[in-house]
């Protein structure tokens, strides 16, 4: 049996391979919640009492492992909301917003709708990062590694902290 670690920041999660499909998502979760306290928001994004919003556009496929993992948590002092959508214009005010794989036909319209607004994109979908979005999942021998394309999170005023930036493989936009 293949165990395998991820490490990210502080947290360090490990999975099996035979279970990888039923963790898989309870792993990517966790990343999605350590990218929140790893990017800086402009400040008027986070002004307010509005809770810090993770979305979920199209098919979730985290079941309740994201709600779960940010259950009690919090981003810069604010509660966390998990929210699902079915159409981008529904999903603007995110704060993180991940793009199912049940959204790979909309994805370049989903990345254009988004453009320049302060939502830090989040999916699993191939290519994704080099096609403009924020922050790629991918699974690599029973490990969950992840890819940053700093020009869309530029674009969009995100800062991503060093240390998460260390991590990741920076890929560009095509």
């Amino acid at each position: 049996m293949a165990v395998s670690s991820i490490v990210l920041g502080i947290g360090m999660v490990s999975v099996q391979a035979e279970t990888l499909t039923s963790t898989e998502y309870q792993v990517k979760a966790a990343f999605i919640y350590n990218f929140s306290k790893f990017v800086e928001w402009p400040t008027e994004t986070l002004s307010g009492d509005k809770p810090f919003v993770i979305g979920v556009l199209g098919r979730d496929p985290f079941d309740n492992a994201l709600d779960e993992t940010v259950s009690g948590k919090t981003v810069q002092e604010k509660k966390i909301a998990v929210k699902r959508f079915s159409k981008v214009e529904d999903a603007l005010t995110c704060n993180v917003l991940f793009i199912s794989n049940s959204e790979k036909d909309n994805m370049a319209k989903i990345i254009e709708r988004l453009d320049h607004l302060p939502v830090l994109t989040v999916s699993d979908i191939g290519r994704f990062a080099e096609q403009g979005g924020m922050i790629q999942l991918i699974v690599d021998q029973n490990r969950v590694r992840f890819a940053v394309n700093r020009a869309a999170t530029d674009k969009a005023g995100l800062k991503p902290s060093s240390q998460l930036l260390k991590l990741a493989q920076i890929v560009t936009s095509r």
